[in-house]
């Protein structure tokens, strides 16, 4: 999950009372953020990916004065009646490299101008924006200018590195575009995104000057945004346009929560490209239908209520025919349909227990003798004291490379680097929640159930869907012997014997892997954590893994007959362990075929 560290005081600051522990820990289990630590002044906040508006203090401030009564309804974005009037034009040689750009305008309030801790906060979420919407700055970057050093208009152009020379904001003297490209660090990691062959991107203000190069970095002098400045340049530039109005639109929170105006910066292309620049700062307009809301709830609110909780959730509501017609702030992009109108009102009521509901369905059905056979695991592992968690198929391209040497499916078009890859074991997402759970003592036994894709050239898509089970043991003396206690434990419940192999499997310790066979076939991997793994976690107890996959299980052990018939409720079965029949004369035991090395 996206995570930040924020000052509480600047969270408060922006508040008419100071919120108790208790209140804001109320708050924020209601919302869709956590805090993870504290430290002094210190807070670190992690979000679900679609309300990355609460990773900054601002954001967060105003979320809090809605859910604590102290603001309600849309939070006031004042559009400035004075200021510089700036226009970007882009050139049509950008189109085939980074074709939109766009661009708005932030006034501090006339009593003060832009401080230091506010220019802090922006960078840092500028940041986080870059990483997750920007997908590492491929599909958006962001820049910030002092608006009052700029002549307009502003060209956006490709360039040839011949002609480009300028200071780099880290840097102290003037510096070509090629030395800059073959030798700054920032450029050796994103310069393909901004440059073609033997050009490059290049903003410049009327006067020829250099503002920044994007996506990579500013200039300084008129690319350098500093304390005290009043107007600034927030520009945005990437492949999508969806993702540069959005990211711009969430970078724009942070100044507004803390009172500055706003206003357009218009936008022309080739042909027939132009923008006014007031889609940056307009309220989202959506939908919610009454029928859509009672079926979520599965009761009826007033419609008073609905407006009161739309309200607190900080979005205008009002009644129209068949619902209402809600405006959110132009950072709040999670809001899309009428579904998402629904959660948050559905969020600032609260959720708790309700009387169930059986929906009407005209047939029934039941579930496959492979799903019941998966769901036998979990309960097993519940008994031993491990906790089921649940996480999703995707993941970040980070929680992959923490086990190096392992393979996985990348999206072409991943909605952020968070969710950029596909897990191809439960290993991923088990080391996941041993890293959020750091602060927590020890031992630690979490399990999971679920499915994994791996690539498969014969299948259709690509990829081949498996259900695995797994579990993990951080604790004191959890080592290899461990993780194949309980692989045997598993197995010896659906009444089959494996032979253990030694493998080399990613981000365990050599010498202490291995794969258990079943009747030739490989259905399970364990072993001992490898120490770098575990000190990039920060744990500092031995961790074990066991893993089976029961796509694999399945056609060995399973039938429609025996799955309903066998039960794991009592445990493990007391006689000889065989191929699941009463009688091992009747049926031989499964056993590994012999493997030529």
């Amino acid at each position: 999950m996206p995570r930040s560290t924020l000052s509480r005081s600047r969270i408060v600051e922006l508040l008419p009372r100071e919120p108790t522990e208790a209140e804001l820990e109320e708050i924020l289990f209601h919302s869709k953020a956590e805090i993870e630590s504290r430290d002094g002044d210190a807070l670190t906040i992690s979000v679900t990916p679609d309300r990355l508006d609460l990773l900054s203090e601002g954001g967060l401030a105003l979320h809090i004065a809605g859910a604590t009564g102290a603001a309600a309804g849309l939070p006031p974005l004042p559009v400035a009646r004075r200021a510089p009037a700036l226009r970007i034009e882009a050139d049509g040689s950008v189109r085939k490299l980074r074709p939109w750009i766009a661009g708005v305008l932030v006034t501090a309030p006339a009593s003060s101008g832009l401080d230091a801790g506010t220019l802090a906060e922006a960078i840092r979420f500028q940041e986080i924006l870059h990483a997750s919407v920007g997908r590492d700055r491929a599909a958006a970057s962001l820049g910030i200018y002092p608006a009052d050093e700029i002549s307009g208009p502003i060209r956006y152009a490709l360039e040839p590195l011949s002609q480009v020379s300028f200071v780099p904001l880290s840097g102290e003297a003037p510096m070509d575009a090629a030395t800059f490209f073959r030798s700054h660090p920032l450029a050796t990691r994103y310069g393909a995104f901004g440059r073609d062959g033997d050009r490059c991107l290049t903003l410049r203000d009327a006067n020829g000057t250099i503002l920044s190069l994007p996506p990579i970095l500013n200039a300084r002098g008129a690319g350098e945004a500093r304390a005290g400045n009043r107007t600034l340049l927030l520009e945005a530039t990437g492949t999508r346009v969806r993702s540069v109005q959005e990211s711009l639109s969430l970078l724009l929170l942070v100044f507004a929560a803390r009172g500055f105006s706003v206003s357009a910066v218009a936008t022309r292309g080739p042909g027939t490209y132009r923008q006014d620049g007031r889609a940056i700062y307009r309220p989202r307009t959506l939908s919610m239908p009454r029928d859509l809301l009672d079926a979520v709830l599965g009761t009826r609110l007033p419609d008073r209520e609905v407006v009161r909780f739309a309200a607190q959730a900080r979005v205008n509501a009002r009644t129209a025919p068949g619902g209402w017609r809600m405006q959110a702030a132009p950072w709040r992009s999670d809001l899309l349909g009428p579904i998402d109108a629904v959660e948050e009102v559905v969020l600032a009521r609260g959720v708790g227990p309700e009387d169930a509901l059986v929906p009407p369905s005209r047939t029934l059905g039941g579930r496959r003798p492979e799903v019941h056979f998966r769901r036998k695991f979990l309960p097993l592992l519940l008994g031993l004291g491990y906790q089921p968690l649940y996480h999703p198929v995707l993941t970040s391209r980070s929680s992959i490379d923490r086990l190096p040497g392992l393979r996985a499916l990348r999206l072409s078009n991943a909605p952020s680097t968070e969710f950029g890859s596909l897990r191809p074991n439960l290993l991923v997402s088990l080391l996941q929640a041993l890293d959020a759970n750091v602060r927590y003592g020890y031992p630690q036994r979490t399990c999971e159930l679920g499915p994994v894709l791996e690539a498969d050239a014969r299948a259709e898509t690509g990829a081949r869907t498996s259900y695995h089970v797994g579990a993990l043991l951080a604790a004191d003396g959890a080592g290899f012997a461990s993780a194949a206690s309980l692989g045997e434990y598993l197995l010896r419940s659906i009444d089959v014997m494996g032979v253990r192999e030694s493998a080399v499997i990613p981000g365990t310790i050599a010498g202490r892997a291995s794969e258990i066979h079943v009747a030739g076939a490989a259905i399970a991997q364990m072993g001992e954590l490898h120490p770098h793994v575990l000190e990039e976690l920060r744990v500092i107890v031995p961790a074990a893994w066991i893993e089976l996959d029961l796509t694999a299980l399945w056609p060995l052990v399973g039938t429609p007959s025996a799955a309903e018939s066998t039960s794991l409720s009592r445990g493990p079965s007391p006689r000889k362990l065989g191929s699941g029949r009463n009688d091992p004369k009747r049926s031989p035991r499964l056993r590994s075929r012999p493997r030529t090395r």
